[in-house]
């Protein structure tokens, strides 16, 4: 089993080459850059810059794109917003080397399930045909989410896979929240046959309609993922705890001790 372990934090781009070189000095191996309240990246030489740091570092980038956006909105014009807010990740993710695009896809609102699933799928083989026409060496990997209400659960976002070729990103810690389980078993069945995972991990509060916060990772949730974890993948994990630079390198630690 190949695991790299980073946070899910790069931080401003004038400390990005000291970040990533204590990153490399505590052995940790990846990073998420954060678009999540804005592409604070906009400049490609900044982009190539960077990514030739991470390369430098021995560092596997990938981005979280905004939290703004919703494939699945009533309102044509923010499907529009969230597909340019997506393509922009993509644009700077392929200048900065990062393949994994991150992102929440929409939500239910008061479309039924399926419709839903099918108004995301079709925007998601638009956004494919962009990045191939753009010639973007870039993945999209919409996320499985924490909250019952938001579109991403495990058959979901499996089924994209099955129906656009997407990537994927399994958060462990929203599994946990949406479904009371890590669901370990069904998550290897469902995404058993790829050879690559991308991983989200953190401990994490939840209530009846799912998750509420993402808190500090403890010893006995690494080793319970670690345990459980498939043998014969390539994995990142990306810790979202309120500290995942010391959280991943605990991880790394654990893993050093898990048969």
């Amino acid at each position: 089993m190949q695991i790299k372990f980073g946070p899910a934090i790069l931080g401003p781009i004038a400390t990005a080459e000291k970040v990533l070189e204590y990153y490399h000095k505590l052995g940790l191996t990846a990073c998420s850059i954060a678009f999540t309240h804005s592409i604070y990246i906009n400049n490609k030489q900044d982009a190539i810059e960077i990514g030739k740091l991470a390369k430098k570092f021995n560092i596997e980038l990938s981005i979280h794109a905004p939290y703004f956006i919703n494939l699945n909105s009533a309102e044509k014009s923010k499907i529009e917003a969230s597909k340019k807010r997506i393509l922009k990740c993509c644009e700077i993710g392929n200048f900065l080397g990062a393949k994994e695009i991150i992102f929440h896809a929409g939500f239910y609102q008061k479309i039924n399930k399926e419709k839903t699933f099918e108004n995301i799928k079709k925007e998601i083989l638009e956004l494919k045909k962009e990045i191939e026409k753009n010639k973007w060496e870039v993945e999209l990997c919409p996320e499985i989410t924490g909250k019952i209400n938001v579109f991403g659960d495990i058959d979901e976002i499996k089924q994209l896979v099955v129906e656009t070729s997407c990537g994927f990103c399994i958060d462990f810690a929203h599994i946990l929240a949406r479904y009371k389980n890590y669901e370990f078993e069904k998550v290897k069945k469902e995404f058993g046959n790829y050879k690559k995972w991308f991983v989200h991990f953190s401990g994490i509060e939840f209530g009846e309609k799912g998750e509420k916060n993402h808190k500090l990772t403890s010893e006995k949730d690494w080793k319970n993922l670690l345990e459980n974890l498939p043998r014969d993948k390539k994995i990142i994990i990306i810790n979202e705890s309120p500290f995942p630079v010391e959280d991943s390198v605990k991880g790394l630690k654990i893993l050093s001790t898990t048969k």
